[in-house]
């Protein structure tokens, strides 16, 4: 689309305040260094740290807190759960940044976002212990989101994937892996107290991650055939909901992000970490530390 392009009502839609639609949010109310959150309720969890909030916003499952912590200032919005609520949420993020609301045209000079996720999700491997936290350097889409837009793998990501795909036979299977790395420049700040490894996204909690309740499902040797996944030297350590829409969009839109989780659990083991909110609070507060001095 060419800059001067005017982008149309259906397409960028804005409430009768001039708010984007779902996040509800001006431009000049998000911050440049954004986390996001799946549980609305998380957003206080953070923000309670902020040594000042300046504005708060709600709709839907969408909320924001924007503030500061010294002179850092900083955005915390949740996403919900699943790679759908988070296409809307990165393509809202970029428009706030990158797009004139009132000419409804897309800016020459870019914002660069940093964008860092931190949730939960489950550990993959015998040393993930419940209560560990994890950066993830690669993302592993097994949704479908990224497949609705146009984007070029680097050779390393490419490699990888088919390495995955070839490792759980799923070639000529419905669903189609998808490898993105993280950032670099943020990852490189994140050292003790933190696993490095990749990270699976799934569509779903239950079937989608192997789960069996009542349902049959498709891959019932999903967990083992994650858990025992190498390619060179990195492996995979967790899987969770979100982090391969994040950091595919991002790197379309050319935004730099980063997740870190919480591993509330061992599938392997099949334990649970004792006290959750515990272990969040003391996740937020480490990486809120970091966080700030980026």
């Amino acid at each position: 689309m060419h800059r001067q392009d005017v982008i149309k009502d259906s397409e960028l839609m804005l409430t009768s305040k001039g708010t984007i639609y779902h996040l509800d949010l001006a431009p000049e109310q998000l911050a440049p260094t954004i986390i996001t959150v799946g549980d609305p309720g998380r957003v206080a969890m953070v923000s309670k740290y902020f040594d000042r909030i300046e504005h708060k916003a709600a709709h839907r499952e969408f909320i924001t807190h924007t503030g500061y912590i010294g002179n850092k200032r900083i955005s915390v919005i949740s996403s919900g759960i699943g790679p759908d609520n988070i296409d809307i949420v990165i393509n809202e993020l970029d428009a706030l940044a990158n797009i004139d609301f009132s000419t409804r045209t897309i800016k020459e000079q870019k914002t660069t976002l940093s964008i860092m996720r931190i949730g939960t999700c489950g550990g993959l491997q015998p040393d993930i212990a419940p209560g560990t936290m994890i950066v993830s350097s690669h993302a592993i889409g097994l949704d479908n989101l990224l497949h609705y837009y146009r984007y070029n793998s680097s050779p390393d990501e490419i490699f990888i994937q088919n390495d995955f795909i070839k490792h759980t036979s799923m070639e000529n299977k419905p669903i189609h892996p998808y490898v993105i790395e993280g950032s670099i420049s943020l990852r490189k700040h994140f050292g003790e107290h933190y696993t490095h490894g990749m990270t699976v996204t799934c569509p779903g909690f239950y079937g989608p991650q192997g789960r069996v309740l009542r349902g049959p499902i498709a891959f019932p040797n999903l967990i083992d055939s994650l858990s025992s996944f190498t390619s060179g030297m990195n492996r995979i350590t967790n899987f969770e909901m979100e982090s391969s829409a994040i950091y595919g969009l991002s790197k379309i839109l050319g935004h730099q992000c980063l997740s870190v989780n919480l591993a509330l659990n061992n599938r392997l083991a099949g334990t649970v970490l004792n006290n959750i909110p515990e272990g969040v609070d003391n996740m937020i507060k480490n990486t809120l530390a970091i966080i700030e001095q980026i």
